[in-house]
């Protein structure tokens, strides 16, 4: 299964949401990043992916996006074929 790297804070739906469906995926072990306790980690993220809201969410080297981003690419089945490569 490819790593997963999630940028989050603690109280944001969307990122509970997310982090949730990526479980119920199978995915174990995900890095998460709290933005929330590292401000410096939020600049970081900001630079890779050019948006500053969270959840953004990386499988592999692949940038997936936020957690509607995450919704839609399991909706059309790429999800677990993405995990799985």
């Amino acid at each position: 299964m490819q790593p997963v790297k999630i940028y989050l804070t603690a109280t944001c739906p969307y990122c509970i949401h997310a982090r949730q469906l990526l479980l119920q995926r199978g995915v174990t072990g995900m890095e998460e990043i709290r933005v929330d306790l590292q401000p410096g980690e939020r600049q970081k993220m900001m630079e890779i992916t050019g948006r500053r809201t969270v959840p953004q969410i990386f499988i592999g080297a692949t940038h997936v996006g936020g957690c509607d981003d995450l919704v839609a690419l399991d909706g059309r089945g790429g999800l677990l074929p993405l995990l799985n490569s």
